[in-house]
């Protein structure tokens, strides 16, 4: 993602993190580039503030924004009015298909012309494609014998465990119960529909850059 965006925006960027969670991608994203700035947005409270007490500010070049993606007015809370990208990794797929509609209309009109998008996510194959979902299917039984579980979410559900123990966090979690209690369940949005999304809000060169099975990378041009 961080070589997509030098390639295409070079490396004096200012670029929205889209779902950041405690800003790992925004971290990589400014030492990569030290000319850039970051705006990382997320709705919950416990990863933001984990974030913003690990990260700060990084010396004025990264800020902090507390907004629920795809919710009508969500980029109200923005420092700024353009950007030259949008990125976000393993995020959207949360997201509702009307959500995620929303989400690519606002981009569309905040991402500058020729800017950039780039969703690295869990990105599944369409319905009708089940032939492709049942060859990865068989490819991560051969991968992972004893099953996938405990590898892919074993670290994950630790984190958050041990995360809850902290004094410091306590008023944050009270707050993300509150707001998870309305979160959507996980919708599978399939890649057919994130593309067919991003070409209605008026993006082009929409593609895949990477791939392994239905983890993309999906890349689109404003």
């Amino acid at each position: 993602m961080l070589d997509v965006l030098e390639a295409t925006i070079g490396r004096r960027f200012t670029a929205l993190d889209l779902g950041s969670g405690p800003g790992s991608l925004s971290a990589r994203m400014l030492r990569r580039f030290p000319a850039a700035r970051v705006v990382a947005v997320d709705y919950d409270p416990v990863v933001r503030r984990i974030g913003e007490g690990a990260l700060g500010t990084a010396g004025g070049r990264l800020s902090w924004v507390d907004a629920k993606l795809g919710r009508p007015g969500w980029t109200d809370s923005l420092p700024r009015k353009r950007y030259d990208a949008a990125v976000s990794t393993t995020a959207l797929h949360w997201l509702t298909p009307k959500e995620l509609a929303r989400l690519y209309e606002d981009l569309a009109r905040i991402v500058r012309r020729g800017g950039v998008f780039l969703n690295g996510d869990y990105l599944p194959w369409r319905g009708r494609e089940r032939d492709l979902a049942a060859l990865g299917s068989k490819v991560l039984k051969i991968r992972f014998p004893r099953g996938r579980g405990k590898l892919e979410w074993g670290a994950w559900r630790r984190w958050w465990k041990e995360a809850r123990r902290v004094p410091a966090l306590q008023a944050a979690f009270q707050e993300h119960d509150r707001r998870s209690a309305s979160h959507p369940h996980r919708t599978d949005l399939t890649l057919d529909l994130h593309v067919r999304r991003l070409r209605e809000a008026g993006f082009r060169s929409i593609a895949v850059v990477w791939q392994d099975l239905e983890n993309r990378v999906l890349f689109a041009r404003r």
